[in-house]
């Protein structure tokens, strides 16, 4: 492992665990106040070539209703659900991609890249749905998503299964996971576009990738009002990404993390 992976997922990841009830001695209660307000910091090396550490506060303001819910930068219309498993409208954006002023010239030029030759890789906007089950034996969630922006024009499908364990107030969920990235989409974020290939740049095209990982999110509350909450992600990159012409060398994994604060109201 040589470099942190941006961490885009982080932003679309559950705040429900966040919720305080009001009674700083009873059991954790996983129901959500209406909204909530804080601040988180996500910090971050990222794997394309030369760029270096990113560093991004993250205003953290959700709402909690009935049917719609937002978090961060994701909203969400639960569409049907019991008490064990919820089907929900989502919609989320996209942070990957880069702008080509803040890769390293130098460090494209030993991949054999000519960095006036190359595009900036657009964040964009997906739509798709949310599927999650709730058991004894842990949590399933899964999302379906599609660039609605049409700036990749893929898609991609996130699977993951959590076990939340209660430790004193605190709640920690170790989880494993894997997502699934269309052609289109890995294409665009890491091989070449056909315009930059016919200004000379190298024709590299990953095709659809499987990206699988494991991580572990941490809520506790403090006093009635407030919780921390901390993600840390560790991503095995296939090889199809780490040969991308735009990758830093020996980067074979990647690792994300976010740490923040929230108050419920």
């Amino acid at each position: 492992m040589k470099k942190l992976l941006w961490p885009v997922l982080l932003l679309g990841m559950s705040l429900d665990a966040s919720a305080q009830t009001g009674e700083p001695d009873d059991a954790w209660d996983p129901k959500p106040p209406r909204w909530s307000v804080g601040l988180a910091a996500a910090i971050a090396d990222s794997p394309y070539a030369g760029e270096g550490t990113r560093i991004m506060p993250i205003p953290m303001v959700s709402y909690q209703g009935e049917r719609f819910s937002f978090r961060g930068l994701t909203a969400n219309w639960r569409i049907w659900g019991n008490d064990s498993f919820e089907l929900s409208a989502l919609s989320k954006f996209r942070f990957d991609g880069f702008k080509v002023d803040d890769l390293g010239k130098r460090e494209l030029a030993r991949n054999g890249i000519d960095y006036r030759l190359i595009e900036d890789r657009d964040k964009g906007f997906d739509l798709g749905l949310a599927m999650k089950w709730n058991g004894r034996v842990g949590e399933i969630e899964a999302e379906l998503l599609a660039d609605a922006t049409d700036t990749s024009g893929g898609q991609e499908i996130n699977l993951q299964y959590g076990y939340p364990i209660q430790i004193g107030k605190g709640m920690l969920t170790p989880n494993i996971g894997v997502t699934w990235m269309s052609k289109d989409m890995a294409n665009y974020y890491y091989g070449t576009l056909d315009k930059e290939v016919a200004r000379g740049v190298v024709d590299y095209k990953p095709g659809a990738v499987t990206i699988p990982h494991a991580g572990v999110g941490y809520f506790r509350p403090i006093g009635e009002k407030w919780t921390v909450m901390g993600f840390l992600k560790y991503s095995r990159l296939p090889d199809a990404i780490q040969h991308s012409p735009f990758i830093e060398p020996d980067t074979d994994s990647s690792v994300s993390m976010l740490i923040g604060f929230s108050r419920g109201f």
